[in-house]
């Protein structure tokens, strides 16, 4: 029985590409990306989404007066598209426990840093590696964990170290990062969660 994929996204959508190059590879195991949802109605994940024949759906965030009625709104979606998993793809909203509770541990996302280092609130997009360069790393990475109420505070699922480099800049470790880390371990880890493969103990996972 395959295990139908809802992929969150708020704009270009390379993550979700990666999923799409995975799922049609057949590396997605027993999942199938069945919906797109945007948070923004100019995101350009959807027309990546169309343009492989994947449903799409917009709800956009500004309609809704708070992260409540918006997270409410987005269960209920979820709900009608009857989710196995929520993978967020470069998703820029945190969602309240309308649906992490309801959706406990079947929602993942994946940050472009080596949790716990340069996450949580604020730690998005650039600035995440503008941080990593101040502080001097010599690796950072991407982290796939499940998604709580509490930002990239869940169970991590897979982690991939990258090298940082001499004369880095946050957009090219940003694309080295996304090149070696993020599209090589969120489709790995849509597959282990769809073929059953991790069990989450405690704020720990088990991959079997």
């Amino acid at each position: 029985m395959s295990k139908k994929i809802v992929v969150l996204v708020s704009g270009g959508g390379t993550n979700l590409q990666a999923l799409i190059d995975a799922e049609k590879r057949g590396e997605l195991g027993e999942g199938k990306i069945t919906c797109v949802i945007a948070s923004k109605a100019d995101a350009y994940a959807l027309t990546r989404a169309e343009n492989n024949g994947i449903k799409t759906r917009t709800l956009i965030r500004k309609d809704y007066q708070d992260i409540a009625s918006y997270s409410i709104a987005m269960r209920d979606a979820l709900l009608e598209e009857e989710a196995d998993l929520i993978v967020y793809a470069g998703f820029m909203t945190i969602l309240d426990e309308n649906v992490c509770d309801t959706f406990k541990n079947k929602m993942i996302n994946v940050h472009p840093a080596l949790i716990p280092a340069f996450c949580g609130k604020g730690f998005y997009g650039l600035h995440v590696h503008e941080c990593a360069l101040e502080k001097g790393v010599k690796v950072s990475g991407a982290t796939v964990h499940f998604v709580t109420a509490e930002c990239d505070a869940g169970p991590i699922i897979l982690q991939k170290a990258v090298e940082v480099q001499e004369g880095d800049t946050p957009e090219t470790l940003q694309k080295r990062i996304m090149e070696q880390a993020e599209w090589k371990i969120l489709p790995k880890a849509v597959q282990l969660f769809c073929d059953g493969k991790v069990e989450v103990v405690g704020n720990k996972t088990v991959i079997k």
